[in-house]
């Protein structure tokens, strides 16, 4: 009934799933990389950092800085769902923190373009 009646409005909207197409664009270009997973923990592993590094692109976090945030955060691999829900990329605080990181490392990157060159 709710497809008759959108089609019945003729409202300027389309059916389009473009953007989970786009989504696991990636996964699909990766396939033949994981040929070499050759453990079911590596592959889980594999699946983990996919996984860390999609939810940070569609959370509009830099994946890099957010990595690195993990990997000094995340004291093993035996975290309750709350301690995980602290460290997600949708999280205000990791939000603030990674962009602090992010600020800081474009003026780390500005202060070496504009350091004048020494001599020899």
């Amino acid at each position: 009934p709710l497809l008759s009646v959108h089609l019945s409005r003729r409202w300027p909207l389309q059916f389009s799933n473009n953007l989970s197409e786009n989504a696991i664009r990636p996964f699909t270009v990766g396939r033949k990389n994981w040929l070499f997973c050759d453990t079911p923990n590596g592959a889980q592993a594999s699946a983990v950092v996919y996984t860390m590094v999609e939810m940070a692109k569609a959370n509009g976090v830099n994946v890099y800085h957010y990595l690195t945030y993990l990997l000094e955060k995340v004291p093993n691999d035996r975290m309750s769902d709350d301690e995980l829900e602290l460290l997600a990329p949708w999280n205000e605080t990791v939000k603030a923190e990674i962009e602090h990181r992010v600020n800081e490392s474009n003026q780390l990157y500005v202060n070496c373009q504009g350091a004048p060159a020494t001599e020899k």
